[in-house]
This record gives structure tokens, sequence and C-alpha cells, in this order.
């Protein structure tokens, strides 16, 4: 993965702007479909698109982010292709990719803190697919 789309709500703005920053200095081009401040918005008007530019190719795998992260997970789960796991750990967001081919995280920001969510974010861009059965599985939800 080489380039991420990132969205929020208003909960979730500062730990985006923290996961942003981070993945930049990885070395990743980031695509934020905002928020871009603490004032309340609808999070489905952000987290599709940006679930939409992963369908579609435009970015390689998304980052979203809530006071919870369920409801960004749901609404990315609407747009076909996409496959959101809402990740709470390192083990979480690393079998979300080896098991799942997870293509999107989201992430709590009322639940975890910034030094776990960067944690989580480098266990899933690191884990790799394994294929398999897990290939069959997938086939099967899509």
């Amino acid at each position: 993965m080489k380039t991420i789309a990132i969205a929020s709500d208003h909960a979730g703005y500062e730990l985006k702007q923290v996961i942003a920053g981070h993945l930049r200095t990885k070395g990743y081009t980031v695509n934020d479909f905002g928020t871009a401040s603490t004032e309340p918005v609808d999070y489905p008007d952000l987290i599709r698109p940006a679930a939409t530019s992963v369908a579609a190719g435009q970015n390689d795998g998304g980052i979203v982010l809530g006071g919870s992260g369920n409801g960004e997970a749901i609404v990315a789960n609407k747009v076909r292709g996409i496959r959101c796991a809402v990740c709470w750990n390192a083990d979480s967001a690393r079998l979300a990719k080896e098991h799942n081919d997870a293509n999107m995280i989201s992430l709590g920001a009322r639940l975890i803190d910034r030094e776990l969510a960067k944690t989580i974010v480098d266990a899933w861009l690191n884990a790799k697919f394994q294929g398999g059965r897990h290939q069959r599985r997938i086939a099967k939800i899509e």
C-alpha cells in the first residue's frame, strides 16, 4: 500500500490528524476525505466517499475513525468490494488483513489512545493476506 484514504467524523478528527501525520512520516500518500474540525458532521457523508475511492482503486486502502468506529465501519462496508474491520489492538488489525484481506480499518477514537492507534495502523499495514482457505471465505462474502 502506498496511498491511503482517511476520513473521520468530529469525534475522530483529532486522532485522524495524528494517524495522517504518522502515515506521511512512513512515506504514504494520504488522501483526506474530511472532516476538517471537531464541529459535528454526519459521518456517512465523509466515510462513503473514502470507501468508494478504495473500492475504485484510487486508494490502496483506507482508515476511518469515529467515536467507537462502529458506524464508520458499517458505512464503509455498504460499498461493494470493501472489507472494513473495526480494530481495537494490533492483533485485531493483523488478523483483519491476514484472514479477511481487510482493505479498510475503522478505529474508535474514544476507545483507544494515540500510541495504540499508531500500533494498530502499523500492524494492519505490515500484515499480508494469507489466502488459502481465507480466500474461499472472502469469495463467499463477495
